[in-house]
């Protein structure tokens, strides 16, 4: 283990730990709102080619068309996520929109798709009143990101790629953030970034689920970090699954990559294995019902055995044209031929695939949390969504949250951020925790940890869950972080550069650590909402009585309470949208 007196330091006004859309855009509001701060980004890969906001598919949504306002884009909100989102960071996510669209394109050189007018062009999306999904082709995630890291490179930014963020240091006194410990990858030496704000930004990314969306490098790093210094979490149960991740059968990471939900908002038709489509069995609205009614009407297929070769169901584009789908889904289309599937002509397997956590750290309007100094944006924040987040709301509120975060740091440091004296036991315990799998404990094999710990959020804490099955999702959770505690990696894998296996062990404890938090915040709810479906409590509850879940861990001990949710603009059964 490296000696505290020798690790590298770096001293920074502002730590931004992430480079999805809400890092970047903190970092260039930052220094637009003071160019003479000192502003680092710590990414885990490299800046411009990691994160989830590349991987957006469909689009931004933001209220820009005739006949349509922030007020039913509010309401499709707060009724998509089931009457648990904060009303007012509701509010500021749909008018926030339209201004950082504007912003997107005019000043950051976005190039979104319009139509023969000059007008922008929306797109359709489930669950949504009116087409407001702003986009450029099915490839909106690259064009954004490109532009924002073209921004960021431009203006001289300090970049730490490579590094991953290990834990949170306070002060002394432990009510304020004093650093973060950093991994460099490359080298797999440590790093003591010093800061006078830290914002969290790392992403989400369920990747603890057999079926996923995201790379395997998201393994919820921020969120595993907030629980371990206390801060509270809410929503932690309402995990959104897409419904349509393509089904490309084992051995490939191609399984579970998003097929997007503007297909269905085209017209695409869900067929079940005997190609007879069955969404107007489970909503009246059919295939461009919300992501979670039409994920458990997949899965519930699924489980009467009316599936495809490989266990999902059919995606049919075929009958909108072959030529039309290509030139409206390029990107898809193309990617599924790679895999050998025709997505234009003909029919594609799909699966629900874990996507987004709505779930994440409660925070101000202004981006702050609990621990002083500490802020949060994009999907590392609960509290905007709910129960479920509509398609499109989840890149609108990465860059929406992000430029308040960076305008609110920057005020914060010129009012009284300060650097702050490390309590160095955090640092050195930091290190030990990431050593132990180094150690000379027996050696481990995290594969079939991996496996099970797949296994058991899929079966048992996925899409339908009850009373049963959780306490089963418990119990293996509990005896997986055991296993990791004490197990260790083999003696010719304990190098410390570029060491994936160690990365893997990192990954899958951080895993493990935030599906407790899963698992024990659907215990604590005992009704049905959005994302989070129980089986032996299958009724939605009175939604003038909503509350949301509130998770914290207490040592090995994860506590979780309900807090009645506060309707700030708008009651149960009633609308700001006239009739």
């Amino acid at each position: 283990m490296q000696r505290l007196d020798t690790i590298r330091r770096v001293t920074t006004d502002i730590l931004i730990l992430g480079a999805g859309g809400a890092g970047l855009f903190a970092a260039l509001h930052a220094h637009a709102a003071n160019p003479s701060l000192s502003i680092t980004i710590a990414v885990k890969g490299l800046l411009g080619k990691c994160g989830c906001t590349r991987m957006v598919q469909g689009g931004y949504n933001a209220a820009l068309g005739a006949g349509d306002s922030v007020e039913r884009h509010f309401m499709d909100t707060i009724e998509g996520g089931a009457w648990l989102p904060d009303q007012e960071l509701a509010w500021m996510l749909v008018n926030g929109a339209i201004e950082r669209i504007r912003e997107l394109e005019n000043e950051l050189g976005c190039f979104f798709d319009r139509n023969p007018d000059g007008t922008i062009h929306q797109k359709a999306f489930a669950g949504q009143t009116f087409d407001r999904t702003v986009h450029k082709g099915d490839l909106t995630g690259i064009e954004i990101v490109n532009r924002l890291s073209e921004q960021v490179w431009a203006r001289g930014i300090h970049r730490l790629e490579e590094h991953r963020a290990l834990q949170f240091i306070t002060s002394a006194e432990g009510s304020s953030i004093a650093g973060v410990i950093l991994l460099d990858i490359r080298t797999g030496d440590y790093v003591y970034a010093e800061a006078k704000a830290v914002l969290l930004a790392t992403g989400g990314g369920p990747t603890m689920y057999r079926f996923h969306t995201p790379s395997g490098d998201k393994s919820c790093d921020g969120l595993a970090m907030a629980l371990s210094v206390g801060l509270p979490l809410r929503d932690m149960e309402m995990v959104q699954f897409h419904p349509t991740g393509l089904l490309a059968g084992d051995y490939t990471r191609m399984t579970g990559t998003v097929l997007e939900e503007g297909l269905r908002g085209a017209g695409g038709y869900l067929l079940d294995g005997q190609g007879e489509r069955f969404m107007q069995k489970y909503d009246a609205r059919g295939e461009r019902a919300t992501r979670d009614i039409v994920s458990r009407a997949i899965y519930g297929e699924m489980r009467a055995g009316h599936t495809t070769p490989h266990g999902g169901v059919w995606l049919s584009m075929a009958h909108l044209g072959a030529a039309n789908v290509r030139r409206q889904f390029k990107g898809m289309v193309e990617r599924c031929t790679d895999c050998g599937f025709d997505l234009a002509g003909g029919r594609v397997e799909v699966v629900p695939t874990a996507h987004y956590m709505m779930g994440g750290v409660e925070f101000a309007s202004d981006c702050s949390t609990g621990l002083k100094g500490l802020f949060v944006a994009g999907e590392d924040s609960g509290g905007v969504h709910g129960a479920n987040r509509l398609g499109g709301n989840g890149v609108a509120n990465s860059t929406v949250f992000g430029a308040i975060a960076g305008d609110a740091m920057a005020a914060w440091v010129a009012r009284e951020g300060a650097l702050r004296a490390a309590d160095p036991a955090l640092i050195e315990a930091a290190i030990e925790h990431a050593e132990a799998p180094l150690g000379k404990g027996k050696a481990t094999d995290v594969e079939p940890i991996r496996e099970r710990l797949y296994a058991t959020m899929w079966d048992d804490a996925g899409i339908v869950r009850d009373a049963s099955s959780l306490a089963r999702a418990e119990a293996v959770l509990v005896s997986l972080a055991a296993e990791l505690d004490r197990g260790s990696l083999p003696a010719n894998a304990r190098s410390r550069a570029y060491n994936l296996a160690w990365h893997d062990w990192l990954n899958l404890r951080n895993l493990v650590a935030v599906s407790r938090s899963i698992v024990r915040a659907a215990q604590t709810r005992e009704d049905s909402r959005g994302a989070h479906f129980r089986a032996d409590f299958p009724e939605i509850g009175e939604l003038s009585e909503s509350a949301y879940t509130r998770i914290q861990r207490q040592g090995d001990r994860f506590a979780c309470t309900l807090v009645p949710v506060r309707f700030t603009r708008v009651r149960p059964g009633a609308s700001l949208v006239s009739p």
